[in-house]
């Protein structure tokens, strides 16, 4: 168990580098592009990422594979609180640029949140398991960016940018929750499709 929250904790330290590069960056693309390293890093490390997990609940969601799972979440949580707190302290810049993202954030209608979380799921899953399938790096490259520039929700890098403005609320913690699930249902989606689309030709 302990060796799954730390690998979890491990991927949020990883995300809170991409988040803070991404807050520090005034052009946009190149944040996005630049945020990218915390997936490269999680990837070729091994970490535990709850968005790169959840996609492959659908073919193995054995107890052991639900227990990483939702250790992982609980270690990215730890570490990405943590990391945005610290980063606030030492970098208060990145604080005031971190308030304006999360409170635009709290502006969404929560069919917003949900949908920007779903499609960043896809998104997530595509990248994980063409590195994990392909032995290449460039679906991480092309999907973070395409997932950020497009305005779609990432649960744990929102943790961070919440965690590093300070913003503590109800409405805050209702947020993060939606977009959790949206990044579940999304990671799922494809693998879903998959199995029902092989199960109709084997059958």
């Amino acid at each position: 168990m302990l060796k799954k929250i730390l690998s979890g904790i491990s991927a949020g330290v990883c995300i809170c580098l991409g988040g803070a590069v991404f807050l520090a960056c005034e052009n946009r693309i190149a944040g996005a592009i630049l945020f990218s390293v915390a997936l490269l890093c999680i990837c070729m490390k091994g970490y535990a990422l709850f968005t790169g997990k959840v996609g492959y609940i659908p073919e193995a969601h054995d107890k052991d594979a639900v227990s990483l799972l939702l250790l992982a979440l609980l270690g990215n949580a730890i570490a990405t609180v943590a990391g945005g707190y610290l980063i606030a302290l030492g970098l208060p810049k990145l604080k005031t640029a971190a308030e304006t993202i999360c409170l635009s954030k709290l502006d969404q209608q929560w069919w917003e949140t949900l949908i920007r979380g779903t499609f960043c799921g896809i998104l997530m899953y595509l990248a994980v398991s063409t590195y994990r399938d392909n032995k290449t790096p460039l679906g991480i490259m092309f999907c973070i960016p395409v997932f950020i520039l497009s305005g779609f929700e990432h649960s744990i890098a929102d943790i961070f940018y919440f965690a590093a403005s300070g913003i503590v609320s109800l409405k805050a913690f209702v947020f993060l929750w939606l977009v959790i699930l949206g990044n579940s249902i999304g990671g799922m989606l494809l693998p879903v499709i998959n199995g029902l689309w092989r199960k109709k030709q084997n059958g």
